[in-house]
């Protein structure tokens, strides 16, 4: 029977293969005590296994609050423990709770992160994944060699119906790719969803019947599972092609749903996320997070950016990159989404650390709040990333594209 096999990164102040064992236990067929019922044949069967420990060091102080050490060691390893599909199937939720339940309350930690899953090859037989991914996203909007430009309706929350569509025919003509409302923005007192989606994908439907270019807009259709699954019926009416999720508030079942219609793709927003990694040895890794949703079947993925208005590091953000590239069960594409702070400025150093196009880079400010206008903004980061292909610094390029220039002008110092 196959097993699926998660990674954590531990601290704790007991011999690290004790620790793991209780993780093991707690997460599959044991408990705090034996209990008459737990006999060898059933965990031969059920239990989760501890498959290596590798030690990776001893510290003095400990992460986060847990059972305390006598002697002041606590000690960090990189553990891996499996589980038998037949304890929860192809079931995401119960493999949430398998493989990120109670484990986070155990004494015996004073740390612990998820940081990667083996997920089995039969899961691809349950699991169709992201409907469009890269190649999809990239046929919707007629982008193919560079990465898709995109942004975010700002002011995030107050703009009516009609000054979004105004907003946005502006960007049509700049040549925008794709368009997106804000994660807090849904259905407010000034701006009903519905009308909002009838205002925009006018503009859209206009543009697209003049100049072939569909420009892909993501209606944030966060709520509860009717109204998100009608909000998509009237998306797909409309002649929209994406909607958008927030996908930690919404959860994978909810998610799975949407994504389970297959007409739009799906932009997963992960706000949130800082809650869930932000600490380095609580919560869960990209690594992993990416996994799930690529089975819920988001088809594209925040993963912040190259110096980013965040806490998050250049190089965990390059991690993050490459594993939504990386193949996953013969498929499942999955756009990173850049974003956070962003202008042309980054395009050069994020080009030079992950060496890809297949991106979705979104910029606000870098584009809203472009000295010469939003459409100056679109053609500055059109500029940017021809020049970053082309091996050119921030320097090199201001010298040859004007509205480039301007962006170094206004955002170089930020």
């Amino acid at each position: 029977m196959e097993r699926i096999t998660a990674t954590y990164f531990i601290e704790t102040p007991f011999e690290p293969a004790s620790a793991a064992a209780v993780l093991a236990g707690e997460q599959s067929s044991g408990t705090f005590t034996a209990v008459p019922g737990e006999t060898e044949e059933l965990k031969a069967r059920f239990a989760a296994r501890v498959e290596s420990v590798e030690f990776l060091e001893t510290v003095s102080t400990p992460a986060i609050p847990g059972s305390e050490s006598k002697d002041n060691q606590y000690h960090r390893a990189i553990v891996k423990v499996s589980w038998s599909i037949e304890n929860f199937g192809y079931n995401l939720p119960v493999l949430i709770s398998s493989l990120q339940g109670n484990l986070y309350e155990i004494r015996q930690f004073t740390g612990l992160k998820l940081m990667d899953i083996d997920i089995p090859a039969s899961y691809a037989n349950h699991f169709s994944g992201p409907k469009f991914g890269i190649t999809g996203c990239r046929k919707l909007t007629s982008v193919q060699n560079r990465p898709l430009i995109g942004t975010i309706i700002k002011p995030s929350v107050g703009l009516t119906p009609q000054q979004t569509a105004t907003l946005v025919e502006t960007l049509a003509e700049a040549g925008i790719d794709f368009i997106k409302d804000d994660e807090l923005l849904s259905s407010t007192a000034n701006s009903p969803f519905n009308e909002r989606v009838d205002e925009v994908m006018n503009v859209i439907n206009r543009f697209a019947d003049k100049t072939g270019k569909k420009i892909m807009y993501a209606f944030n259709i966060s709520g509860e599972t009717d109204e998100m699954l009608a909000r998509y019926e009237k998306i797909v009416n409309a002649g929209g092609t994406c909607a958008m999720i927030s996908i930690n508030s919404v959860g994978l079942a909810g998610t799975k749903k949407i994504c389970d219609q297959g007409v739009l793709a799906i932009h997963g927003h992960r706000n949130g996320w800082g809650m869930l990694t932000r600490h380095p040895l609580l919560g869960i890794d990209f690594r992993a997070y990416q996994k799930l949703w690529r089975l819920a079947g988001v088809d594209q993925l925040h993963v912040n950016g190259i110096q980013n208005k965040f806490w998050e590091s250049d190089d965990s953000v390059v991690a993050s990159i490459e594993a939504c590239l990386k193949p996953m069960l013969g498929g499942y594409e999955v756009l990173p989404v850049v974003s956070s702070g962003q202008w042309g400025g980054q395009a050069p150093e994020t080009y030079r650390r992950t060496k890809t196009t297949d991106l979705l880079y979104m910029a606000g400010g870098g584009i809203l709040a472009h000295p010469m206008g939003p459409a100056a903004g679109v053609t500055a980061l059109q500029q940017a990333w021809q020049a970053a292909v082309d091996g050119l610094d921030i320097e090199g390029a201001a010298k040859i594209y004007p509205e480039f220039a301007k962006s170094v002008e206004k955002f170089g110092s930020k």
